[in-house]
This record gives C-alpha cells, structure tokens and sequence, in this order.
C-alpha cells in the first residue's frame, strides 16, 4: 500500500510540473515565449507563426499590460507594450526584413510614410546587422523612453513618439497586417 502511495504522489507531482510550466511559458514551434516580461510589468497577450508558403519565418508575441482583443485600442494606446520576435528560419535575410517592414509600414501608415521616414529610416537601420536563425528581437514601447528596440538582449536604438509606436504595432495589428492569422493569435483570439 505504501509504494502505491508514494507512486500517486510521484506521478501526482509530475503532473502539477508539466502543468505549471505550461502555464509560464506558451510553446510555439519549439520556441517558449514568457508569460510576462518585466520593466515594466507585462503579460503575454497572444503570440503565433508568421509564415510565407509553407515557411514558417518568427514566432511573434504581444505583451501588453493587461489582455486586450481590440487592435485599434492596442495601436492607438499610449501605455508600456512589447512584441516580441524570434527569428525560426534561415530564409530572412537582412534584405527580406528591410523589405517587409517598410511593406508593413506602408501598410500600417495607409501609404502615408513621410511624416515618420526619420524614424522608420532609424528602425531599419537595425536590420544592417546580419539576421539568422535564433534571433530574437524585442521591441519595447514606454510612454517615457519611447521605442526600445533589442536584438538578443542587446540595446540597438531607441526612437521617441508615439505616431512611429503606432505604424510599428500597426504592422502586425493595422486592417492590413502583416498576416492576418498572426494578427488574430497575437491578439488572443
């Protein structure tokens, strides 16, 4: 009797682990995105696979400071945000980023790129690094500091205003996003 005790505890705690580690971490082709970031305090929204064909290309993450659904109140908010980006394939180059991106911003800003070529010129700069497989870029919106932006880890600009926060988030949120499937999964939906 007491070995079949001590099996359910062991079988019982190994569950309660695989449990609790589903609830930190969300898993997307084996990629573990936080359920929070800190400074400041952010909660993972929703997150998913932007894919080209059959390529898979990032895995994408919202945080936000508390869960949201509405893209227009996410874009036009003025509070802490992140998106998150793990770069899962060899076929982004820094070319394909530059040009996605202005894409996005074209977008997102309904063809209306002059007011924030400076800014949108600064952000792209960061694409001149060579991108692999295994990148991770973090781009990190506070009201105070304006548009953080890290690749693994590492501070490479920071961009104020709020309008450039706008046509970023924009890029995956805006009514003409980046992929509309990764719109609605970064949005929890």
């Amino acid at each position: 009797m007491e070995t079949i005790i001590k099996k359910i505890t062991i079988i019982t705690i190994l569950l309660f682990s695989v449990f609790t580690f589903e609830l930190s971490a969300k898993s997307i082709n084996d990629i573990n995105l936080p359920d929070t970031i800190s400074n400041p305090q952010l909660i993972l929204n929703g997150a998913g696979v932007r894919s080209k064909f059959i390529f898979d290309l990032y895995v994408a993450g919202l945080y936000l400071q508390k869960p949201n659904k509405n893209a227009d109140e996410i874009i036009n908010a003025n509070k802490p945000m992140a998106i998150k980006l793990y770069i899962t394939s060899s076929l982004i180059s820094s070319d394909k980023m530059k040009n996605a991106t202005i894409e996005g911003f074209e977008k997102s800003t309904k063809g209306n790129l002059k007011p924030l070529q400076k800014e949108i010129d600064e952000f792209l700069s960061v694409f001149k690094e060579d991108i692999k497989g295994g990148d991770r870029y973090t781009f990190l919106y506070t009201p105070n500091d304006g548009l953080k932006i890290y690749k693994n880890g590492n501070l490479k600009s920071t961009i104020e205003g709020l309008d450039f926060k706008k046509a970023l988030f924009g890029i995956w949120l805006c009514d003409e996003p980046a992929q509309e499937s990764l719109k609605k999964e970064m949005l929890g939906l």
